[in-house]
């Protein structure tokens, strides 16, 4: 009688890890739109980033020799921490019908690729500058609003925008005249075209479902730059296997080691809109 072993189930094995790592990768959204540390080969569990102030330049006078000028730096620490998630495949289940490999590497790539995304948009919350408030729906106006917080702290670069689904429906709506496209301007007919504006007031706008709807049926989005948050990555997706015996079964760990912090508060601003339909 022929057997179902470890062995045989290798290329089944090597299939949930391809799709697993897959997965973790397209379905994070957040760790590629802020600062990323990869530490893999620094000790310890922490980092600390260095925060430069800006130094100002004067006129000189000819002949008269310059003054300098002190540079205090301030930092901000980043603690990393382990996060996992386990399914259990039984040598039933890897025998029956449908594609195991691909189903069990999209949840375990998904749940972690969900928690990374849930941690950092934690931070949304921590930054001073707010815009919105309770039961108010979001506008253009109000990403017009965000950019030019963002621009007059001097903030460069590519400015990034994530909100709630249901907060870009609301834009959707408040661009197309609740969807008349009565002007069809570019926007307009973008919004109409797609359900949703990739880039308004110079800033890409992505949506997650990752984002909490409170109580109050609320969410806080958030508009900022790439320096605005960090990521310190000691260890990437990794997935292992092993055996258990009695249980006739394989155990499928899927881990990451990382940790989340805000790195400049004046490079975000929390968007406080009402998240309902």
């Amino acid at each position: 009688m022929a057997a179902t072993t470890s062995t045989t189930l290798d290329d089944l094995f090597a299939n949930i890890i391809m799709q697993a790592r897959f997965t973790a990768e397209e379905q994070s959204l957040m760790a590629g739109l802020i600062t990323r540390y990869d530490i893999g080969n620094v000790a310890g569990k922490t980092i600390q980033v260095p925060k430069y102030p800006a130094v100002a330049a004067a006129d000189l006078t000819e002949g008269t020799d310059m003054s300098s000028t002190t540079v205090s730096t301030s930092s901000v620490t980043v603690t990393v921490g382990e996060v996992g998630a386990q399914v259990v495949l039984t040598d039933l289940a890897a025998m029956g019908a449908g594609n195991p490999a691909q189903e069990l590497g999209t949840v375990l790539g998904n749940s972690i690729a969900t928690k990374m995304d849930q941690d950092i948009i934690a931070l949304f919350d921590g930054f001073s500058a707010s815009i919105g408030a309770a039961a108010q729906e979001i506008t253009a106006a109000d990403l017009f609003k965000a950019a030019a917080t963002l621009r007059a702290n001097k903030v460069t670069g590519p400015i990034t925008a994530v909100i709630h689904p249901f907060h870009a429906y609301q834009l959707s709506a408040n661009l197309t005249n609740t969807f008349a496209n009565p002007n069809g301007g570019d926007l307009q007919n973008e919004a109409m075209r797609n359900g949703f504006v990739g880039s308004i007031a110079g800033i890409d706008v992505y949506q997650s479902a990752n984002i909490v709807v409170d109580g109050g049926n609320d969410a806080k989005g958030c508009v900022f730059g790439r320096e605005a948050m960090a990521i310190a990555m000691k260890r990437d997706f990794n997935l292992e296997t092993e055996r258990n015996a009695s249980l006739r079964a394989f155990e499928l760990n899927a881990t990451a080691v990382y940790g989340v912090a805000e790195l400049d508060d004046s490079y975000g601003v929390e968007m406080f809109f009402d998240a309902a339909l």
